[in-house]
């Protein structure tokens, strides 16, 4: 069976030491979260995960869900307990409001306890991780009574949410949707149609279910702006609060998936159900925006989590199971093989993916993070700045980190050789069940897009270009002659691509520049540093040349999207790294913590930056080499 511990220790380091979370005392919530609190919350949502849901995922797979005559869907054995224990815990509330039952603490909290509720068991997770969306477009656009109404029952587990976007016809043009909502004078709407890919659309988990749903209202005009968002309970509210009668609301069937078997992915079918307006009319979209880019973080997540939880199966595996000799001689000599840790090859795959998940865990953390000070700051720059960090990582972390985190997996399938593909090590099920997050919640091509043709040149760059100038800072100050290419490519592309638009991208690249200009100086991080100029300077490159490609030739940015997403991805999981690296000297220098753990840091750091990072020039050449190859072949080829 499976595996699994909650890297706390690792959050921590990253929490205190790497992005320095006590400069955010002053925040709302920020204080409650003291030190000796964190570390608490942490240590408890591990104790959670291993001993209560890590049990359960290869009998939840094994399992499912099922559906009753009667419309009914019961979940795997153990499900409902464990969602009991979750909701009584107080875990679906972490960050929410402390007015609605929650405990109003920072989301960067909530985020690192869900990777590892993710780790432990994804199919579950997803139950909870669906309600914390809902909840936030609740709070922000739900009426006081539709908050009073629906919030502190979801917030205390009792009821739980889904988001109700796709149908058979339409995915990501939303603008397509057929179900209706027919106004029935007193407030509320008849919703008539039916949803397909509805994760938790109906279960036994708790009392009521609360779906947040796009429909038309008659008569509105066609397309995205014509669309509206409901809310359509499982079970009617009564006056006071109890759950009357049930609505007409249904699971027509559950899919039948690759992956994720004790999550039930159902067909919802809405046959005149009663629901209210949530937001205003015509504008459901925009209120669906504050769930959905909440809920591409979390999948992003989802792909960190699996490449975790598989990286620690494979790293025990390698460590026990004997094959052949080493190729410097036999370092076991007392057994009849060594394990297969010693092969170069075996390590090379360990440490690609040890090296990916400790940098996407920070890069993660830091982007939730600016959530936090855009959601909590009093100072607007410093919430425009962060919100525009958020805008700028939403894509990357869900396209890169599930891209990625579904190769790892397969990766460390491989170490298991033939017992990878057979069920009871539980490698088979991480690759089934990570695949899905490329796909859902947008696919990964559409978050490419997304970041190339809305992100970037969105409010004159602003956002990347201050990214780019904090990296090219910090390599500055690092080490001098190594940035000065990239402090001269962010001093071309800050110059002309402002005049294509693209604010956000300004943020990014500002941000990366002043961190290297900070840096240039410091003998110690030259190894560190050097390879992250380069890497820069190729995305400096890249958008430089997308600026001036791309607007009169819109294929070439669709060409390269993918590759520029992976570039940006890279040179994000460069700087987390340059940074780790940077707080684990100062521990070592100031003799404090596990002086082991830090030194494995800096050689993971190196094995990145020597290994992973040079892959920018690849992503760069394929960029520069234009639509041309990709739209030839006529279609009839295919």
């Amino acid at each position: 069976m499976a595996i699994y511990k909650g890297p706390t220790e690792d959050v921590l380091f990253l929490l205190d030491d790497v992005l320095r979370i006590g400069r955010y005392d002053n925040l709302p919530g920020f204080t409650d979260a003291a030190p000796d609190i964190r570390r608490a919350i942490l240590e408890e949502a591990s104790k959670f995960c291993e001993q209560v849901l890590t049990p359960l995922n290869r009998t939840g797979d094994a399992e499912g869900c099922a559906r009753h005559p009667d419309g009914r869907v019961t979940t795997p054995n153990g499900f409902k307990e464990a969602f009991r224990q979750y909701g009584d815990g107080g875990w679906m509330g972490i960050s929410a409001p402390v007015e609605f039952g929650g405990q109003g603490l920072p989301e960067t909290l909530t985020v690192a306890v869900n990777e590892m509720m993710t780790s432990a068991n994804m199919a579950f997770s997803m139950y909870a991780g669906l309600t914390q969306g809902a909840l936030a477009a609740l709070i922000v656009h739900g009426t006081p009574e539709q908050k009073a109404t629906y919030v502190p029952k979801m917030v205390a587990g009792r009821w739980t949410g889904t988001m109700n976007l796709t149908e058979p016809h339409c995915g990501t043009d939303l603008g397509l949707l057929r179900t209706r909502a027919t106004p029935q004078g007193d407030g509320s709407y008849r919703l008539t149609g039916s949803k397909i890919f509805i994760s938790g659309g109906e279960h036994d988990l708790s009392e009521n279910i609360v779906h947040l749903v796009l429909a038309r209202i008659e008569g509105a005009q066609p397309g995205i702006r014509g669309v509206s968002l409901f809310v359509v309970p499982k079970i009617l509210p009564a006056a006071d609060g109890s759950l009357g009668r049930r609505n007409s609301v249904a699971c027509g069937a559950i899919e039948e998936k690759m992956g994720i078997h004790g999550n039930a992915t159902c067909v919802m079918n809405y046959d005149g159900a009663i629901g209210w307006l949530v937001g205003e009319e015509n504008r459901g979209i925009n209120a669906m925006f504050t769930m959905m880019n909440g809920a591409r973080l979390a999948v992003g997540v989802q792909g960190l989590a699996l490449s975790e939880v598989a990286y620690q199966n494979a790293a025990a595996y390698a460590k026990d199971r004997l094959q052949g000799r080493a190729l410097m001689g036999a370092r076991f000599p007392d057994k009849v093989a060594d394990p297969i840790i010693v092969h170069p090859d075996v390590r090379r795959a360990l440490m690609t993916i040890r090296a990916f998940n400790e940098s996407a865990r920070a890069l993660v953390l830091w982007t939730a993070l600016q959530g936090d000070i855009a959601h909590r700051s009093p100072d607007d720059k410093a919430r425009q700045a962060a919100d525009d960090h958020m805008g700028l990582f939403t894509p990357v972390i869900k396209g890169v980190l599930t891209d990625i985190g579904f190769a790892n997996t397969v990766v460390a399938q491989q170490v298991y050789g033939g017992h990878g593909y057979i069920a009871e090590h539980g490698m088979e099920q991480f690759v089934r069940d990570s695949r899905i997050a490329m796909m859902y919640e947008g696919t990964n091509g559409i978050q490419a897009l997304d970041l190339v043709g809305r992100k970037l040149p969105k409010d004159g760059g602003r956002a990347s270009q201050a990214f780019f100038g904090e990296v090219a800072a910090y390599l500055k100050a690092k080490s001098a002659d190594e940035a000065t290419n990239g402090i001269q490519a962010l001093d071309l592309v800050g110059r002309k691509l402002p005049k294509d638009g693209g604010r956000a991208s300004q943020a990014f690249f500002g941000e990366v520049a002043a961190y290297l200009k900070a840096k240039s100086a410091d003998e110690a991080m030259k190894r560190y540093v050097a390879p992250l100029a380069g890497a820069l300077g190729d995305l400096q490159r890249a958008t430089m040349w997308l600026a001036q490609n791309a607007p009169a030739a819109p294929d070439n940015a669709g060409a390269a999207a993918t590759d520029y997403m992976h570039l940006f991805g890279l040179v994000g999981l460069g700087y987390m790294w340059c940074r780790i690296a940077e707080a684990a000297q100062a521990k070592l220098s100031n003799g404090d913590g596990d002086a082991e753990r830090m030194k494995a840091k800096l050689v993971t750091a190196r094995f990145f930056m020597e290994r992973m990072l040079p892959e920018s020039g690849a992503h760069l050449a394929r960029i520069q080499s234009g639509a041309a190859s990709v739209m030839e072949l006529p279609a009839d080829e295919f």
